[in-house]
């Protein structure tokens, strides 16, 4: 029976372990890569209507995007995405489109094709083609790439021709697309490259439905007009809003740094488990493998677009799915202090353990669902790799661990073994001498948490005085996410790059630079931002002239200011809304008491990572919502932990009338949980600061704020949160009442 467990245990690894193996690589092939990561371009469009009294409905709005996706076909995008957004926007996302600006010009013209005389009346227009009947192809005399497009109806062609052959000397028929009000042939003509395609004389009446488009083109050039025209006039106009786009070599970069952050600091999490807590520690290594693997799994089932934030979910989803591990093996070495058999303990601390780590899990989720609601592009990839993550870790961590460890407890093979979890003999008292009651040691018994809690209220309310003031004078640096404009990032190709030649650069475009950044480990990327906002044509001389400089083509991104209020205003919202879901969770979980203490140590995290980017001067944007909004997730999932210990010591008590019998339990419950405090803030440090250290400098702003926050959560689990609810609970214990004093909580 001993060796049927031990055989099965082991044969359930190797299957695992050749499962990952021979599919991994099929699993992650299979998986798409957002822009962020294989370059490519995204873009809002405000819809709105080309004629005066048009009315933009949900048929408008739905015919618009078929007309872009057949538009999309043509750039041979793979994954196009394309979504209708509230009432009148439209967001495209273009990953790995090889030519940006020749993508955006396709997009966004309308293909209004108009055939009218020299004084701009006029005589047909796009409806008057057959649908699909453009084609490209090449003049038979002169060789020159042309548009062949059949109409309709030849007899119209016939009365149009036979009106301008009559306006002699001026007999063109002048071929417009997107001809706009105030446009005219006479003051185009004089131009080098005039607005219409082609005015080509007529000298006959033409009966037939075949016409030909000349206008100097390019194959390109022809193909595109071809292409645009069977795919159909756009019925709306469209203006950018918003758009950000990345460079091949920025993705690849990005993509290259991130994944070997995520290997160095998941192999150093592995390591730092097996020592700690040796043979749970290893099984948690295999766990955590599946966990990493079921992830991309999942994430291919549901065709999930893989982001920049969304690996950096994946890296930290590891250091927090660890937590779960952690909590279950604290609660076993508890157990086995008190002299209990392995069985018995395993069983004992998988059942003492769950509540706690469903807890911590849905106020985590909780957070990231609202990150998903409120987020845009790469930070709604961030949330769904979270939620991803978090769903996932409970089910490995969870189910998976137990059923692995249980193979070798139930083999008999442990009974004497119990130094294999952790522990030192000296620490395994008699059993005979325990009971459920009896305290078990911990090395921070010489802790009184309680005691010194003024000197902490005192520190916080310091440094919170000090963070107002602070804000107060410097506020914060806001970047187009939040206050509009443009942001430009640039990779040299070759060595560093300087400040000077970015904005000698732009200043060939007349462009002035507001600041330029120089980051990267070699000073290889220089960062600048422009007060105002560019447009279509502005970006593509701004991405031909950087690359022509620099050799990569360079990120361009534009917010408009009224994008810019409207994360704002989502930002706080999404704030507010996971606060408050929180609050009605604890306290229907706990109590009201703890559920307020809870909110004021979440607050007191996020206001120090705000201070902390005020003073630094660090750039704040949107990514710096996901990570305040994740710390809030995490802090609130340490304080769970610590509340539901103090729960769990306040129904052990049986009587409770003084503020030292209150005392008591905060500083026994902090006592034995800060283990697990300090090892989970281990992990998911190790995870940031890999990502930190090793990772693309396009999430390093979020990098920090998540270090700050995770430091500052910590702190305020077992200094704030616990001694806050003391305080008020104390209070209501001296209050006067009819009901028992050891009330549930």
């Amino acid at each position: 029976m001993k060796k049927g467990r031990l055989i099965a245990f082991f044969l359930v690894v190797v299957l695992l372990g050749s499962l990952i193996g021979y599919t991994t690589k099929g699993v992650t092939n299979n998986i798409t890569l957002g822009l962020d990561l294989q370059g490519g371009f995204e873009v809002l469009y405000d819809v709105e209507p080309v004629n005066e009294g048009d009315v933009i409905d949900q048929d408008v709005l739905n015919s618009t995007v078929n007309t872009l996706n057949k538009r999309v076909n043509v750039l041979g995008v793979s994954e196009p995405n394309i979504q209708i957004e509230g009432n009148n926007r439209i967001r495209v996302q273009l990953a790995g489109v090889e030519d940006q600006n020749r993508a955006r010009e396709i997009l966004s013209t309308e293909a209004h094709l108009t055939f009218r005389d020299t004084n701009d009346k006029e005589m047909m227009d796009g409806t008057d083609l057959v649908e699909g009947g453009a084609k490209q192809s090449f003049d038979s005399q002169s060789g020159e790439p042309i548009v062949q497009v059949k109409l309709k109806d030849a007899s119209k062609f016939k009365e149009v021709t036979t009106d301008i052959l009559e306006m002699q000397p001026n007999n063109q028929l002048v071929i417009w697309l997107d001809y706009e009000e105030g446009d005219s042939f006479k003051e185009e003509s004089t131009k080098e490259e005039p607005k219409y395609i082609s005015a080509p004389n007529v000298n006959q009446v033409l009966n037939t439905t075949d016409v030909i488009i000349e206008g100097s083109f390019t194959i390109e050039e022809a193909q595109d007009l071809a292409e645009m025209l069977n795919a159909g006039a756009l019925p709306v106009e469209l203006i950018e809003t918003y758009s950000t786009s990345v460079g091949a070599k920025f993705g690849e970069q990005a993509m290259d740094k991130t994944v070997l952050a995520g290997i160095v600091g998941i192999a150093i999490i592995f390591l730092f488990m097996a020592i700690f807590y040796r043979l749970p520690g290893f099984i948690s290594v295999i766990t955590l493998s599946t966990y990493i693997y079921l992830i991309l799994v999942v994430f291919d089932w549901m065709n999930g677009v893989l982001t920049l934030p969304g690996i950096a979910a994946l890296i930290l989803g590891v250091g927090m799915a660890v937590d779960a591990n952690i909590i279950t093996f604290e609660r076993m070495k508890e157990e086995l202090k008190l002299g209990k058999s392995v069985k018995s303990a395993f069983k004992s601390g998988n059942r003492r353990s769950l509540a706690t780590i469903l807890d911590a899990n849905i106020t985590t989720l909780l957070a990231a669902t609202v990150l998903f609601i409120f987020g845009t592009s790469s930070v709604k990839g961030f949330a769904t790799m979270l939620i991803v993550s978090i769903l996932v870790s409970f089910v490995t961590a969870v189910f998976l661990s137990r059923i692995l460890l249980s193979l070798f407890v139930n083999s008999r093979f442990l009974d004497k073994r119990k130094t294999w979890f952790g522990l030192k003999e000296k620490d395994i008292m008699d059993i005979r001498d325990t009971n459920e009651d009896t305290e078990i040691p911990t090395i921070y018994d010489g802790l009184d948490f309680v005691k010194q809690r003024k000197k902490f209220f005192y520190f916080s309310s310091m440094m919170v005085a000090v963070g107002f003031i602070i804000l107060l004078i410097f506020q914060l640096n806001l970047g187009i996410d939040f206050s509009s404009g443009t942001r430009i990032e640039v990779l040299a190709e070759d060595g560093s790059i300087t400040a000077e030649e970015v904005e000698e650069s732009l200043a060939k475009l007349d462009l002035e630079a507001k600041e330029v950044v120089i980051s990267g480990t070699e000073n290889d990327i220089g960062v600048a931002r422009l007060l105002g906002v560019l447009d279509k044509d502005e970006i593509s001389n701004v991405k031909e002239e950087l690359k022509a400089d620099f050799g990569t083509e360079p990120n361009v991104s534009t917010v408009s200011p009224t994008v810019g209020k409207e994360l704002a205003r989502n930002a706080m919202i999404a704030v507010a809304i996971a606060s408050v879901g929180i609050v009605i969770y604890v306290s229907i979980r706990f109590e009201w008491y703890m559920a307020l203490a809870a909110i004021v140590a979440l607050l007191h995290d996020a206001f120090f990572i705000i201070a902390f980017f005020s003073i630094t001067r660090l750039e704040v944007d949107i990514t710096f919502i996901a990570a305040v909004l994740t710390i809030i997730g995490y802090s609130i999932n340490d304080t769970i932990v610590t509340f539901d210990r103090v729960k769990e010591n306040y129904k052990r008590k049986k009587k409770i009338k003084t503020f030292d019998d209150l005392a008591y339990i905060v500083n026994r419950s902090l006592q034995q949980t800060l283990t697990r405090s300090i090892n989970t803030v281990i992990t998911v440090l190790i995870a940031v600061v890999a990502l930190l250290i090793l990772g693309s400098s396009t999430i390093l702003n979020f990098s920090i704020a998540l270090l700050i926050g995770l430091i500052a959560g910590t702190y305020s689990s077992i200094f704030i949160a616990c001694q806050l609810w003391l305080i008020w609970k104390a209070k209501w214990l001296a209050k006067p009442k009819k009901e028992p004093v050891n009330e549930e909580i």
